[in-house]
């Protein structure tokens, strides 16, 4: 009895991973098993038959225009990544790094904007991008411009908003690669000659690279795929992927070209992601073999 309450306890922490497996089974994999089950039927069959299998739902997409989509996709999501990026690798640096006192007031305003609804972020950017809202009044009002700008359902907008919301995603890995670091590096980096430019090129951004590929990675897939903020602030003038394969679900109703679409991108943002993986791995053997 003994033995066995023993093998209970060493086998417990399986038993307790047990629900969190199944959930991703049933809702992550099988969802995407039939995904690409149906993306082989032709239209307006559910089930798998034999007689509706084709290939025609792919060969759909041979055309320039859904390519022009998936790259303006990429070009999306790789811009939102790096911009978001460039504008947390300060705010990070400053949190980790420069301020001592206060930090937990600073953190708790930076991770504030998750309480906040996704959609409700976006259609707050209303108020600041339209013809009257808030950016046009500051600019009127100082003199700055005679006549409002045109910043609502314009491809800016959409950057603009899409670098506000993903932010924090970027923000947060960064701040915990930086504060890992050891400050005795600085101090024994100041002893022997280095500036603070080659203490902050030569080791804070290389010890910092693991945030920064996390961080990076969390904005650029689901950026890639993002289509309410295009829907809601580009006014649906250029189509990205997420608006394309949401149009072919609920407006067209037809989820086998949709599916097919869905997995194609799913293979582009994959390639995608490999080579931004290999260049982000290339890039910190190179600076590490410099260093050397």
């Amino acid at each position: 009895m003994k033995k066995i309450n023993a093998n209970f306890r060493s086998e417990f922490p399986f038993f307790m991973a047990l629900p969190a497996v199944a959930w991703q089974f049933f809702f992550c994999y099988v969802p995407v098993v039939c995904l690409i089950l149906l993306s082989f039927l032709r239209s307006g069959n559910t089930a798998f038959d034999t007689q509706a299998v084709t290939l025609e739902n792919y060969t759909y997409f041979f055309s320039p225009l859904f390519a022009l989509v998936i790259g303006r996709s990429l070009l999306l999501a790789f811009c939102t990544a790096f911009f978001c990026l460039l504008f947390a690798y300060p705010v990070s640096y400053c949190l980790a790094i420069k301020i001592r006192r206060f930090k937990n007031i600073f953190l708790f305003f930076l991770i504030l904007p998750f309480w906040t609804s996704f959609m409700v972020q976006a259609y707050a950017w209303f108020f600041v991008l339209e013809h009257n809202g808030l950016i046009n009044t500051i600019l009127l009002n100082l003199g700055v411009i005679s006549a409002p700008l045109h910043l609502l359902n314009t491809t800016l907008s959409i950057y603009i908003v899409m670098v506000y919301c993903y932010l924090p995603f970027m923000i947060m890995p960064l701040y915990t690669a930086l504060e890992k670091i050891d400050r005795r590096f600085f101090e024994a980096a100041a002893d022997l000659g280095a500036t603070q430019w080659q203490t902050f090129t030569k080791l804070t951004i290389p010890l910092s690279m693991p945030g920064i590929k996390t961080g990076f990675f969390l904005v650029f897939v689901p950026a890639f795929g993002e289509f309410v903020i295009p829907t809601l602030l580009g006014g649906g003038k250029k189509l990205f992927v997420g608006s394309l394969i949401s149009q072919y679900f609920f407006v067209a109703r037809n989820p086998n070209i949709g599916s097919a679409f869905t997995v194609i991108t799913c293979i582009v943002l994959l390639m995608a992601v490999g080579l931004l993986y290999w260049f982000f791995n290339r890039k910190t053997v190179l600076t590490l073999t410099q260093e050397d």
